[in-house]
């Protein structure tokens, strides 16, 4: 990062310099942790000698730690800083209700009011009236003609009452986020060493001079100097945005960053930078994160997330650049970077709404507008044509205010209209089902992954952990050539053998993994860390030895080397060097692997004897199928010796080493299933989600463990296969992943044993980019690993676990199970499917209502003149249906019942047929009772007519009703419109819902308040208790009349439509989709604003594009490098920014709209595994078509269209 940036960002803490406290300042740390490698080794060298140095300067011990004293800690917090970066300030309420008022169409009624406002205190003079008309006459009295302005001030408070609505909406959510960012923070912990003792301590409580314990998985919340290491390497992607893993050692390169993922190994490092002052919270400040930078959910989450999606997303680190900091860009990037922030959050749902709410908006903006303009004819066809009246002049007053109430009216139409209630009621009932779903230890991280998983047909589980218990212990044993059924007693195994396995298990085994005693008493012993080296740990104390005391005499600091386990070894190994210069190497690892390589076994007298290839086919046959078909998983203990007489052997050529190895013994370790997943499982195949178990053990292990789940069923033609197969069947000759046959594997695929995190996410890719079923596949997965990543950001929802999963499993995932059970899978498929329901409930109830409201307010208006809704009353209806009702509707709990239906697809209508049916049957009932009382309802009741009143004339009871009767009837509509399948019994579990019951309650009282005491405001009259009854008697009618709807048989209905789709891709043109491809969602509202947009920055991006790949072919290399990188498809800034392939061109910056894009869009779902570029051709000219031909051959993307965005999409179109 360049240093010259820093200068204007000092920090907030109080810096006086703590010399004499500490032996360094907080500015030395800061320009040392800028230094990287060598650069860095000379200072700490120059500067304190060596590591230790520093150290005794932070008067900290790299063995003891800190001494974890409160006064010590409060003396480093003052002079380095805390370890947390200071949120964004959140928006105050006045802000919110700012933005509420920015909606068009309050403010067309905020003109309208302010207009009839001040035309109303304008008094023509009195004899002139007379000549203007008979409209205008009639002006009853003094009194009435005052109360004129009631009407605009009663608008403008029915506007202020929907924005304080709106804006506290927008508040409590905001404020629920924050609650729940700070639940997450706190729940991050990080192990410590202080006053000798390791500690997991929450990561804001971290401070400069502790010493932290790193290992595979971790995210480092701090910047800090390596102290010892074995074999650590680090993706530093998310700072550099260089992909490959970084080797960390003491003598090379020892500094760690914050922000940058533990890929492999462990060690121990002294935390030198903390907060602000670390890496990380450098460029944060920078990037401004205490101002407002750019409003969205991003706020929401947390800082170390904001990192991620800044920086990268995706681990595989797709090249990044820090993008804020190109200073051209600046300020266009963050405008842009406002339009492009919400992609992430448009859900399906969300996608499927806007497009809706767009639609519905423009037809009663065509409405409307005729609304008006029929007002307007009929008044000038009716004054100047028919009574044939000249304009005079002292009349334009009343004229104009005539004008203004047909505009007010139009106005209304428009309002009761747009259904701007649908995003409030989408957002209310996913914040409340986020909230429930934390009951049900479901920790959503996005809030539209929640409604994304009522979708789900698949779900990739994991085994270990989410189908298990996570428990294992060892419960079978091969050694000195004998299979025990159960762990032996520790007088039959030869005391040679018992050394050498007690040494092995002990130094072979993480450190940081220990048993301890349990938390009470005679409960369960507590395993930490990796629980397979629990297993083992604990077989060592069942044989009665003491793992701690090997330990103690041989410190971490004494180990030789050690390979840690990764994926690709699948075993570990710890060297350790004898007095004599001989070195003993320790092994542990998947017993198939490891016996593959040993070539000598101890026999019942301790004896090693030579292991021949068929005695080992014999093992396999005799004890590991055997063991594996029970469930168990086999690990094998081995070890070898370099004798000193060879001298050193080469650590590096792994090979080698690895082999010549002598077995020990063959453990089978145990990990029972969770007594609830059978019942989860069978819960989901009834709900036509397919359960799939996708794990790192063999195959025979795996289907046993798949059988007791319930996964597979005896008798079912399912396909259980090892990875190494399925790679075999989807690769065609040239060793490139085909799409269809993927196709051919998955529908009846349902264990995949022996599994790479590659393989996890090629699977996950292939059921999504499925074409074989007719819909697309919702992929739901599994993953507590950090080489998990990539599946978990390619699948639709993905789940990290919150005990087990590593930091970078969390980050890439959508939702935390915070109990690693598989049966909160199930809980969190029925909040989704509630969710999707609640919505649908929604509509209906609003749609009706619309429907009806607008057609009454139109052929009122036509016919009368005069809307019989009056604007005040359109506005309390609107807060009933809109704000009242998305809240009583959205918040219904889920029932089992949920569970019952097959998941609905990403392209099911949101309003269905028997929605339809609903909608419109209800509509034809409450359209006949208005105009019925309408037109009728004064010689019904006996009362005075309504209609053809004069301008200022005061409310009638004729209206009153009609006004009374059609609230009745939306109140007992929402009854109705509890349950959207047609069901009979509408009032089920209605006490369930206390908010639904509130809400209704309450707004029958008001309405009651509203008619009695309303008076001219509301145009309301009192009216007596036999006129209440005859409008609630109406209103109940609906109720009966919903049972008549329901009896007819929605198949008959043929003429019915279904409405609010999702999008489907062919809609859209194609040369938009190229735009639209990168952004995981597509936003209609946005698209319909955005085109002209996007055309004009097509033709930039066009234009550089072409200019990049010319000089790409000017470089002399070959066009296969760089262009065929995968990652670089999301944008052409990506595509740039791939060190192998570099072109410095002198041209200035344009921005693209890509640029802005490339921050949500590392791991935009379409790239997270590289796929294996096509061989050159044989003709190394640079022939761009040929490269162009390559290109679209590349197998893995069968189904998009040349891959729009890529940059050879623009090359083919610039050729």
């Amino acid at each position: 990062m360049a240093n010259n940036s820093y200068s204007g960002v000092k920090n907030s803490v109080a810096e006086p310099n703590h010399d004499g406290e500490f032996g360094c300042s907080l500015n030395e740390l800061r320009s040392l942790m800028e230094l990287r490698g060598a650069e860095a080794l000379h200072k700490i060298q120059e500067s304190y000698g060596d590591i230790n140095g520093l150290c005794i300067r932070l008067k900290t011990s790299p063995v003891d730690g800190l001494s974890g004293q409160p006064p010590d800690i409060e003396k480093r917090e003052v002079a380095f800083g805390q370890n947390f970066i200071p949120p964004k300030k959140p928006k105050t309420f006045l802000q919110l209700v700012w933005e509420a008022l920015q909606d068009v169409t309050l403010i067309i009624l905020e003109v309208a009011a302010i207009v009839s406002l001040g035309l109303s205190f304008y008094k023509p003079p009195d004899s002139e009236t007379q000549n203007c008309g008979e409209a205008a006459g009639g002006v009853e009295d003094e009194g009435e003609a005052e109360a004129g302005w009631i009407e605009g001030a009663a608008i403008l408070l029915s506007v202020i009452c929907v924005v304080l609505v709106t804006a506290f909406n927008d508040w409590s959510k905001e404020k629920q986020f924050r609650g729940l960012q700070s639940r997450i923070e706190q729940e991050q912990k990080f192990m410590v060493v202080r006053g000798g003792q390791v500690l997991p301590i929450p990561v804001a409580e971290i401070v400069v001079g502790d010493i932290a314990q790193i290992k595979y998985g971790d995210l480092l919340p701090a910047d800090g100097i390596l102290i010892q290491g074995n074999d650590l390497k680090i993706d530093e992607s998310s700072l550099t945005g260089e992909s490959d893993h970084v080797k960390k050692s003491m003598e090379k390169d020892p500094m760690l960053l914050s922000g940058t993922h533990v890929m492999e190994g462990s060690g121990k490092m002294v935390v030198t930078a903390v907060g602000v002052n670390s890496q990380t919270g450098i460029i944060f400040t920078l990037l401004g994160a205490g101002e407002d930078d750019d409003d969205d959910e991003e706020k929401e989450k947390k800082e170390k997330e904001k990192k991620k999606e800044k920086k990268t997303k995706a681990q595989d680190g797709a090249a990044m650049e820090m993008q804020p900091l190109n200073c051209d860009e600046g300020a266009e990037g963050e405008e842009k970077k406002k339009s492009n922030m919400p992609k992430k959050e448009k859900s399906v749902l969300q996608g499927k709404l806007t497009k809706l709410a767009v639609q519905i908006g423009k037809a009663g903006l065509v409405m409307s507008a005729i609304t008006v303009i029929i007002l307007v004819v009929l008044f000038v066809v009716d004054t100047f044509w028919i009574q044939g009246l000249p304009w005079e002049k002292e009349c334009t007053p009343i004229y104009v205010q005539f004008f203004v109430k047909f505009f007010i009216i139009g106005v209304t139409v428009l309002v009761v209209a747009v259904p701007e209630g649908l995003p409030l009621a989408v957002t209310i009932s996913l914040a409340y089902s986020v909230k429930k779903m934390m009951k049900d230890n479901n920790l959503v991280r996005h809030l539209d992954a929640c409604e994304t998983m009522g979708n789900a047909t698949a779900i990739c589980s994991d085994k270990t952990g989410t189908l298990t218990m996570n428990r294992m212990r060892v419960v079978q044993v091969f050694i000195s050539d004998k299979h025990y059924k159960k762990v032996p007693e520790p007088d039959v195994i030869p005391a040679s053998t018992m050394d050498l396995l007690i040494l092995g298990i002990s130094v072979n085994c993480a450190y940081t993994t220990k048993i301890m005693s349990p938390e009470k008493e005679g409960g369960l012993n507590r395993q930490v860390g990796n629980k397979t080296e629990c297993a083992l740990l604990g077989f060592a104390m069942d044989l009665k030895k003491d793992y701690q005391a090997v330990r103690n005499e041989i410190p971490e600091e004494k180990l030789y080397k050690v390979y840690t386990f990764n994926s690709v070894r699948k075993s570990m190994s710890t060297v350790l060097k004898n007095t004599d210069g001989s070195f003993r190497m320790f092994s542990k690892g998947a017993s198939e692997i490891l016996l593959k390589k040993c070539y000598k076994i101890l026999t019942v007298t301790g004896e090693a004897k030579v292991f021949r290839p068929r005695d080992r086919d014999d093992v396999v046959k005799r004890v590991i199928e055997p063991m594996a078909s029970e469930g168990l998983r086999t690990i094998c203990l081995a070890y070898r010796d370099f004798p000193a007489s060879e001298g050193e052997p080469d650590w590096d050529n792994e090979s080698d080493i690895l082999t010549r190895l002598t077995c020990v013994c063959i453990v089978g370790i145990e990990d029972p299933v969770r007594p609830e997943v059978p019942d989860a499982i069978r819960r989901c195949q009834r709900a036509g989600v397919t359960v799939r178990m996708v794990t790192g053990d063999n195959l025979n292990t795996a289907r046993a463990i798949a059988t007791k789940c319930g996964i597979l069923q005896p008798g079912d033609d399912f396909l259980c296969l090892e990875g190494k197969e399925f790679n075999r069947r989807i690769r065609n000759e040239k060793g490139e992943i085909e799409q269809e046959r993927i196709d051919k594997i998955w529908p009846k695929l349902r264990v995949l044993a022996r599994s790479s995190p590659t393989d996890k996410h090629t699977l996950v890719k292939g059921i999504i980019d499925s074409t074989v079923l007719e819909r697309r596949q919702v992929v739901a997965v599994t993953g507590d690993g950090t080489n998990d990543g990539p599946a978990l950001k390619k699948a639709d929802v993905g789940f990290a676990m919150g005990i087990a999963g590593t930091d970078v499993a969390k980050e890439a995932s959508d939702i935390i199970l915070t109990d690693d059970n598989f049966s909160s899978i199930v809980k969190a498929v029925m909040w989704g499917r509630n969710v999707y329901d609640s919505i649908s409930k929604f509509l209906q109830f609003q749609l009706t209502v619309n429907v009806v409201a607008v057609i009454v307010a139109f052929t009122g208006a036509c016919i009368t003149q005069d809307s019989p809704l009056k604007a005040v009353q359109m506005l309390w209806v609107n807060l009933i249906m809109d704000t009242f009702a998305s809240l009583a509707l959205a918040t219904e709990p889920p029932t089992e019942s949920l569970l019952l239906r097959k998941p609905y697809g990403r392209n099911k209508p949101l309003i269905s047929r028997t929605m339809m049916k609903n909608i419109l049957g209800h509509a034809v009932y409450q359209l006949t009772i208005i105009f019925t009382l309408l037109f009728a309802g004064e010689k019904i009741f006996d009362i005075d007519s309504g209609r053809n009143a004069p301008l200022h004339a005061p409310p009638s009871e004729h209206y009153t009703i009609v006004f009374n009767t059609f609230v009745m009837m939306q109140l007992f509509n929402e009854i109705n419109a509890r349950k959207i399948h047609g069901e009979r019994n509408v009032f089920e579990g209605i006490f369930n819902n206390l908010i639904f019951c509130t809400i209704v309650f309450g707004t029958f009282l008001i309405q009651i308040v509203i008619v009695q005491f309303g008076g001219k405001p509301f145009s309301c009259v009192g009216l007596n208790i036999e006129q209440w009854l005859w409008c609630v008697f109406l209103g109940f009618g609906c109720l009966l009349w919903g049972q008549i709807i329901s009896s007819i048989p929605t198949s008959r209905l043929k003429f019915l439509k279904t409405a609010g789709h999702g999008t489907q891709k062919e809609e859209i043109p194609d040369e938009e989709l190229e735009e639209l491809d990168d952004l995981d969602e597509i936003d209609h509202a946005e698209r319909e604003l955005r085109r002209g947009q996007i055309l004009w920055f097509r033709g930039l991006n066009r234009i550089q594009t072409q200019i990049r790949v010319v000089n790409a072919f000017r470089s002399s290399l070959s066009p296969y490098e760089g262009l065929e990188k995968p990652e670089s498809r999301t944008s052409i800034h990506n595509f740039m920014t791939h060190p192998e392939f570099r072109i410095e061109d002198s041209e200035p910056h344009i921005p693209l709209i890509d640029d802005t894009d490339a921050e949500d869009d590392a791991p935009t779902k379409r790239n997270a595994t590289p796929t294996p570029p096509p061989p050159p051709s044989p003709n190394q000219n640079n022939n761009a078509v040929d490269s162009g031909i390559h290109l679209f051959l590349d197998p893995s993307k069968p189904a998009t269209p040349s891959a729009p965005g890529s940059p050879m999409h623009s090359l083919e179109t610039s050729l």
